[in-house]
Parts: C-alpha cells; sequence; structure tokens
C-alpha cells in the first residue's frame, strides 16, 4: 500500500491515491488540478523515503471536487455574576481535493 505524508494549511495529513480529503481551502474551482510539493514522507510497498524537511522531487497530483464550508462551531463565552455572554459562530472554508497519484523521483505511484 503506497501513501504520502503531506503538509497543506498548516497541517500534516497522510494521503493515499484514489481517495478524497477535506482540507483548508485551496485556491481553484470544482475539477482543477493540484500540485503539492510540500512531501515530508513516501511509502510504496516497504520503501520508505523521509524528508529532511521534505522529500526531494516528490510531488502530489490531485483535483479539486469542491468547495464548501465546515460545520458551525460555537464559540460561548461567559462571566458569571457579571450578566455578560458572548455567542460567535464561526464556519471554516474547505475544500475536497481527491488524491490521483504521488510522484517520487519521477517513478508514479498511482491508484
Amino acid at each position: 500500500m503506497a501513501y504520502a505524508i503531506i503538509e497543506t494549511g498548516g497541517k500534516q495529513m497522510r494521503v493515499e491515491p484514489g481517495r478524497f480529503y477535506d482540507v483548508e481551502r485551496l485556491v481553484g474551482d470544482a475539477d482543477t488540478a493540484i500540485t503539492i510539493d510540500k512531501v515530508l514522507f513516501v511509502s510504496n510497498d516497504g520503501a520508505i523515503t523521509v524528508g529532511q524537511p521534505t522529500v526531494s522531487g516528490a510531488t502530489v497530483q490531485g483535483k479539486i471536487l469542491k468547495q464548501f464550508r465546515a460545520k458551525k462551531v460555537l464559540v460561548y463565552k461567559m462571566q458569571p455574576k457579571k450578566k455578560t455572554r458572548k455567542k460567535r459562530g464561526h464556519r471554516q472554508e474547505q475544500t475536497r481535493l481527491l488524491i490521483e497519484s504521488i510522484t517520487v523521483g519521477g517513478q508514479t505511484i498511482s491508484a
């Protein structure tokens, strides 16, 4: 099983070809091709490549499926005995990304 660990949106995540992931918003419309260069780790059927900090020559190709907003997160602040209450909500912009292939040194790993 092949997978890679990438960094996008300030977060690290494990990705596999043929699966989709929800990441922080990436620029682009639906059906736009995306290439991610910040690949930290690649595993291909037992062959491991660790980056220092990134793997040189490794990229992850994907396609944007849709842009959407995540579930609302409620933030409630209250000071007891002061009659002070604040209720705020936040919805994060996200991108659904389909991983198509992982490339290491010119060799492509696909689903």
